[in-house]
């Protein structure tokens, strides 16, 4: 109940309920002690009345008039004459004056406030205008106790009375927000509770009702996040299933191809002139549909598993990368060149981070070889407070500017012709897997640089 929307709402109300009727409590006890002594002094003014009606009335009777008006005695001024009406004897000596002629409201509030704080019985003196103008001013003393007693007995029914109002208004506040705020909003709920079981189903998806502004809008941007959603998933299912049929068909067209590529080995032994002369192109045509087939399937697989961390020296790394490219490459025509410092230790996984270095490797060592002109590949590390940084740098020509814009994308980012642009996709999923990085620093004319950016992060050396 009380982590319920409208529970905390029903607790909030009559706290503030309460808390306007606290601020209206002080004032309007002091508003009470004021007319609680003005109508002592209405008493008394009555009382002397019978006095001047009557200059020789009994002890007995005067006493009797003291008692009925609350008061100890009276004094009326009349014509500059002030003159003791009604007398009694005062069991101790007055304590205090107050002058309800000249008090304003923040003076009331005070007086009242220390009058409920001081239980002591004391007696004062109150002076008041008379009324209808019977005299100039009207003087009484009275003991406070009973005045103290008449004021907590307001305050308790006027506390009492607020208890009553607030959760009453609570009660209704609790209701209105219920049927306004809290229904809409479970409505709300439930439909994307019933669109989360099954998001492919259409009827899940909610239909704005709501007559309130900001819930409406609320319903809205809801229809409209869930129509994109369902369009979205129906979107990737079937490009899932277009995936798996050209995963199928790389697969059988990769097994036809690399057949096909075991024959034009034979057809380059001909004899006829004609053959060899267009031998190579085949064997190239081939070639390039057998990579293009390899990096459909690498790339068409599941998601990479989540890197499996150890502590690996990437020197023998960079050393099996550069061997395994040169064998695939002329030895004479691009050299690479393992620069990495030979104690340096990283945390990586080892397989997927010789996959990101081979990847960057193999496309500098491919731009070089189809330029027909001697270059070299560097790969270099260095090791920083928070991450180590891995570069690949060759002399080649230089990635052109579509390329660039489509860096990483795949079937769009390749660099050489022919190329598919899966490598650097590879690449830089493979490193933002490890929270890492693969950016291009430069390229031109003199060669290009990638570097791959691994953290440290917890656990790092």
């Amino acid at each position: 109940m009380l982590n319920t929307l409208s529970g905390r709402f029903l607790i909030l109300t009559t706290v503030f309920v309460m808390l306007a009727e606290v601020l209206i409590f002080v004032p309007s006890i002091a508003r009470f002690r004021e007319d609680y002594l003005a109508d002592r002094l209405e008493r008394a003014q009555i009382a002397s009345l019978a006095l001047l009606a009557d200059d020789m009335l009994e002890t007995e009777l005067e006493a009797e008039l003291l008692e009925n008006a609350g008061v100890y005695n009276v004094v009326l001024r009349r014509d500059e004459i002030r003159q003791l009406m009604l007398a009694s004897p005062i069991p101790q000596q007055i304590t205090a004056t107050y002058d309800l002629r000249m008090a304003g409201a923040m003076m009331l509030i005070m007086d009242a406030m220390a009058r409920l704080v001081r239980p002591e019985n004391e007696i004062i003196r109150v002076i008041g205008a008379p009324v209808r103008e019977a005299g100039l001013l009207i003087e009484v003393t009275i003991e406070t106790a009973p005045l103290r007693a008449a004021m907590i007995d307001y305050g308790v029914r006027i506390l009492i009375l607020s208890a009553v109002i607030s959760v009453f208004t609570a009660v209704l506040l609790f209701i209105a927000v219920r049927i306004v705020l809290v229904k809409p909003i479970k409505g709300v709920a439930g439909y994307m509770q019933r669109y989360a079981a099954a998001p492919e189903d259409g009827r899940g998806i909610i239909q704005p009702s709501s007559s309130v502004v900001e819930l409406r809008e609320a319903e809205e941007a809801l229809m409209q996040l869930q129509t994109e959603l369902t369009q979205a998933l129906k979107q990737r299912e079937r490009l899932a299933q277009l995936g798996g049929a050209v995963a199928k068909v790389s697969h059988d067209l990769r097994n036809i191809l690399t057949s096909a590529q075991l024959f034009t080995d034979r057809i380059e032994m001909s004899e006829d002139p004609l053959v060899r002369r267009l031998a190579p192109k085949l064997v190239n045509s081939i070639t390039r549909a057998v990579s293009l087939c390899e990096g459909t399937l690498a790339f068409g697989k599941a998601e990479e598993p989540s890197p499996t961390f150890g502590v690996i020296c990437l020197h023998e790394i960079a050393a099996d990368i550069a061997e395994s490219e040169l064998l695939a490459a002329d030895s004479d025509l691009v050299k690479i060149i393992n620069a990495v410092p030979k104690p340096m230790m990283l945390r990586a996984d080892p397989e997927q981070l010789f996959r990101i270095v081979l990847n960057l490797v193999r496309n500098a060592r491919q731009a070089i070889a189809a330029t027909a002109r001697p270059g070299q590949v560097t790969v270099d590390a260095q090791e920083e407070a928070d991450a180590w940084y891995i570069t690949v740098a060759d002399t080649g020509p230089g990635l052109p500017q579509k390329a660039q814009d489509n860096l990483f994308t795949p079937f769009q980012g390749g660099i050489r012709k022919g190329g598919t642009g899966l490598g650097l996709a590879i690449a830089g999923e493979l490193a933002r897997g490890h929270g890492g990085s693969v950016t291009l620093k430069e390229t031109g004319a003199q060669g290009t640089v990638f570097e791959i950016r691994l953290p440290k992060g917890d656990g790092a050396l």
